[in-house]
C-alpha cells in the first residue's frame, strides 16, 4: 500500500510510526524513546524523563489517556495503570 507520508521527516508532534507495547520495569530503561505513551487502562504511571533525575508519578489517568512524555524508564513499582502504547 503506497504511503503519501513517506517522504516526510518524522517529528515528535507527528502520528506515531512504531508503536510499541510498554511492560513496566523497576531498572529496564525503555528500549525505544516514545514521543508520549497511551494508557489503555487507567491509573498511576511511574517514569523517569529522558533528561529526568527523579522518578515522578502521573496520578489518576483514566483510561484511554496519553501522557506527552518522552520517557527514559516506566517503573513497575508505583504503576497501576496497564494496556501502555509507547508512540514512536
Amino acid at each position: 500500500m503506497p504511503d503519501a507520508f513517506s517522504n516526510f521527516a518524522d517529528a515528535p508532534l507527528l502520528p506515531a510510526r512504531a508503536p510499541f507495547a510498554i511492560l513496566p520495569h523497576d531498572s529496564n530503561a525503555l528500549s525505544t524513546t516514545p514521543k508520549g505513551i497511551y494508557v489503555g487502562t487507567g491509573g498511576n504511571v511511574t517514569l523517569r524523563g529522558v533528561d529526568g533525575t527523579a522518578d515522578v508519578i502521573y496520578k489518576n489517568l483514566p483510561d484511554a489517556s496519553y501522557i506527552a512524555v518522552r520517557a527514559a524508564f516506566v517503573r513497575a513499582t508505583g504503576t497501576t495503570a496497564s494496556d501502555l502504547v509507547g508512540e514512536a
